[in-house]
């Protein structure tokens, strides 16, 4: 018992040090849990031949994943996909597998193993690949919906790669693993020695009893469990429901990742869906990230520095191969930009099912296991690659890309001049255009975002393509007799460089800035904006007030509190910005401003929580309106006295 938990606290312990140091180095959580996994492995040897046996319990974290996954696609979403999945993914999986097998026969390998070896190779990691797209925000983009649509149908093909691998044996391997095949025990079957057909109509009743049991049964179960008010019996129900599909799945010689993933997609619809995301979460990703440990644990540096080179060259082979197919793929498909990019990448390793697969086919006597245990190693090598094409993706891919965009795209010819020049026509910008036009006071409307500017245009918004910060583009906007620049560019060191140049070159223009802090506030205001406004102030007051009514205050009591609180802020803004210039000047002073912001926050909680009417006027029923002329005497009050 003790070893367990020393092994438990080992793995634990690194994952703790390395996953938050990755993700603070913008490496990802993926990265870190392989890097985890070879220093306690190979490198320290922390850990041993148990690697092998964990990392089956903890493929169930792919089980897990797969059933959250489901439960966020409607049946509706689905069939929506069927063009994508079978089109998209029936072609990636076709495909690669012909290439692979023909270069593994042009190495000098037979047909049956390069068969073989083109479909383990065929396959890519669903777990990397899928955690990835939550951490980086990619699964609702086109390159991650149509990778997504690969992933499963990967996970589908693996239930005829599993019926076809017996079938390419080779009889001088099966004569070599008989004398070794005598204590083997297999797993539990309901199908082991079944004929064909019989086969067929277990694996298809399977399939409907977790279809019909998550729709009929789910929904009864839940609902008994969720009145016993006991929140573990809900998660042993959920962690139940998973497990028990997965065995279902496993019993029948199907894969329990795509058990789980109909039951989620049956689920999709249920009113327990949430709950039971939150409770599964935990479990998938600690099973996850103990599953990517255990891939880089299982690195082997002997093997590796005695094959180095075959290993490293049939990785970088593997890798490439699949690329291209995946780029051409999305130019067959228009799938463009960096979606094309993120398809391409993404997808270049080989999977998890991968070590399935290999293990599978050396019990059945189709691969030798030295070749099996080098194909192994390109595996986990190309899996561990992945995290750095993702990097690869994120720092070089999509900013050369969308400067490649605004370069080529010429930059517009301003034909139209007006008193008011707005720069950057996003969310924000946009309601200041609407305020102004609605007026009927005419704008012009600059922006460096391409795909804002198009945004808008399809709404009717007349707007140019262009940077403002050049003089020469605000030159042709007319700048010269324009009466206002109101400054919203999403670039905080752009717009600063704006306003000081505009000041600085046209002082009669009245410039309005958007912030987005209280310190990017004080460096437009020093720049020389004239009014400035943080973009989420206004609306977070707004929403505090909407708090303060939800629970209970009246409605008049609120608007004082917002009063208050406005008055107090400008009245310390010139006091608070003159102890800002001098800690950027000195850093001695930084106590001032902090000491001064602590008096701003005493003032604001002693000015809104200033009460002059008598609270008795509330009854047991509610608010009960105050005397006729209360309010303008408390009103005047007020002005006359804040404090």
């Amino acid at each position: 018992m003790t070893a367990y938990f020393i092994q438990a606290f080992i793995y634990l312990c690194a994952a703790v040090i390395a996953v938050p140091l990755a993700k603070r180095l913008g490496l990802g959580s993926v990265l870190g849990y392989l890097v985890a996994g070879v220093i306690i492995g190979p490198v320290t040897g922390l850990v041993g031949q148990e690697t092998a046996t964990i990392q089956h319990f903890a493929e169930f974290g792919v089980v897990m994943m797969l059933f959250v996954v489901g439960m966020e696609l409607e049946p509706q979403m689905l069939w929506n996909m069927k063009a994508r999945l079978l089109g998209l993914g029936g072609a990636q999986v076709a495909i690669t597998t012909a290439l692979i097998a023909w270069a593994a026969i042009t190495m000098g390998q037979v047909w049956s193993i390069a068969l073989a070896i083109g479909l383990i190779f065929a396959l890519s990691s669903t777990a990397i690949v899928l955690q990835t797209f939550q951490e980086k925000q990619l699964s609702r983009t086109e390159g991650g919906r149509s990778a997504f649509s690969i992933l499963l149908f990967q996970d589908i093909a693996v239930i005829p790669m599993l019926a076809l691998i017996p079938l390419l044996a080779l009889p001088e391997l099966v004569n070599t693993g008989a004398a070794h095949s005598s204590g083997h025990h297999d797993e539990l079957s309901l199908v082991a020695n079944l004929s064909g057909w019989t086969h067929a109509v277990v694996v298809i009743a399977a399939i409907v009893g977790v279809i019909a049991g998550g729709h009929y049964l789910a929904h009864p179960l839940f609902r008994y469990v969720v009145k016993s008010g006991l929140r573990e019996v809900f998660t042993a129900t959920a962690l139940m429901l998973v497990i028990g599909i997965a065995a279902l799945m496993s019993l029948v010689g199907l894969s329990p990742a795509l058990g789980a993933f109909l039951a989620g997609v049956v689920l999709a619809n249920s009113e327990f869906r949430h709950e039971l995301e939150s409770t599964i979460e935990p479990f998938k990703g600690l099973l996850l990230g103990l599953f990517f440990i255990t891939v880089g644990a299982g690195i082997s540096f002997s093997l590796l520095l005695e094959h180095a080179g075959t290993i490293l060259a049939l990785t970088l082979c593997v890798m490439h191969l699949k690329a291209a197919v995946l780029y051409g793929l999305a130019l067959i498909f228009r799938i463009r930009g960096t979606d094309r990019w993120l398809l391409t990448l993404s997808l270049a390793q080989a999977g998890e099912f991968g070590f399935v697969l290999l293990g599978y086919s050396t019990q059945n006597h189709v691969l030798p296991t030295e070749l099996a245990q080098i194909l192994s190693m390109v595996v986990a090598i190309s899996m561990f690659l992945t995290p750095g094409l993702f990097i690869l993706f994120d720092r070089i891919i999509v900013p050369r890309f969308t400067q490649k965009n605004n370069q080529q795209q010429k930059e517009d010819d301003i034909d139209q001049q007006g008193p008011v020049i707005i720069s950057g026509i996003g969310r924000f910008g946009q309601i200041v255009n609407r305020m102004l036009t609605a007026n009927g006071y005419q704008t012009v409307i600059l922006d460096h975002n391409l795909s804002q500017v198009e945004t808008v245009r399809q709404f009717e918004i007349k707007s140019f393509f262009g940077d403002s910060t050049r003089p020469d583009l605000l030159h042709t906007a007319g700048i010269e007799s324009a009466r206002l620049l109101v400054v919203t560019i999403d670039d905080k060191e752009k717009a600063i460089s704006l306003v000081r140049h505009v000041k600085k070159a046209y002082p009669h223009v009245q410039i309005l800035a958007r912030a987005f802090d209280r310190g990017h506030n004080y460096e437009l205001k020093r720049a020389g904006a004239d009014w400035i406004v943080s973009e989420t102030y206004h609306s977070a007051l707004e929403m505090g007030g909407e708090a303060l009514k939800s629970m209970g205050l009246h409605p008049f009591r609120v608007e004082q509190m917002k009063a208050a609180m406005l008055e107090k802020e400008q009245r310390h803004e010139a006091e608070m910005y003159e102890a800002w210039k001098k800690i950027d000047e000195d850093i001695k002073f930084s106590h001032q401003y902090t000491r001064l912001f602590i008096e701003l926050e005493k003032a604001l909680s002693e000015a809104i929580n200033y009460d002059r009417y008598d609270r008795h006027t509330r009854s047991e029923h509610g608010w009960v309106p105050p005397p006729k002329g209360y309010a303008r005497q408390i009103e005047k009050e007020f002005r006359d006295d804040p404090c």
